[in-house]
């Protein structure tokens, strides 16, 4: 059995950083907040809503996004990737594909936040949706790629 070398515990962080984002939006979205709906008073699930969408947000702009770009970025540069690279099949097309689908999931995100700051809620549970599936998404391509 191999040793865990730095590389291991770079990538231990790059997926434990994605599945406790993927997995805190599973949670909140399929557990808590229909939870919260059923059971509390409208002026207390707008409340309780608001804050748990605020408290998820700030994890994610603190910890989670610069724990995964810093070990995205490291691991790239590990196995040497290039811009160039990423027009290359295979490896580099799929990081690129998981790239971009990166940043619209970040965008949808951020347009969530505003959306719901602007009490536009049909909107804003689009832009969780398509977050959510994305981010599942982002997961998906992840698996494609050989580990480093």
């Amino acid at each position: 059995m191999d040793t865990v070398g730095v590389w291991s515990l770079v990538r231990f962080a790059h997926v434990a950083g994605a599945a406790l984002w993927v997995g805190g939006q599973l949670a909140l979205s399929l557990v808590i907040l229909p939870l919260a709906r059923r059971l509390l008073a409208p002026e207390a699930k707008d409340r309780f809503t608001a804050a748990a969408g605020r408290r998820f947000g700030m994890l994610t702009g603190a910890v989670f996004l610069p724990v995964q770009l810093a070990t995205g970025w490291a691991m790239a540069w590990h196995k040497g990737v290039t811009w160039a690279s990423l027009a290359e099949p295979g490896y580099g097309r799929t990081l690129a594909t998981k790239l971009a689908l990166f940043v619209v999931v970040m965008l949808a995100a951020a347009g969530h936040g505003i959306a719901q700051a602007k009490d536009r809620a049909d909107l804003a549970r689009a832009l969780a949706v398509i977050s959510l599936v994305g981010s599942l998404g982002v997961v998906l391509l992840a698996t494609a790629l050989p580990a480093t």
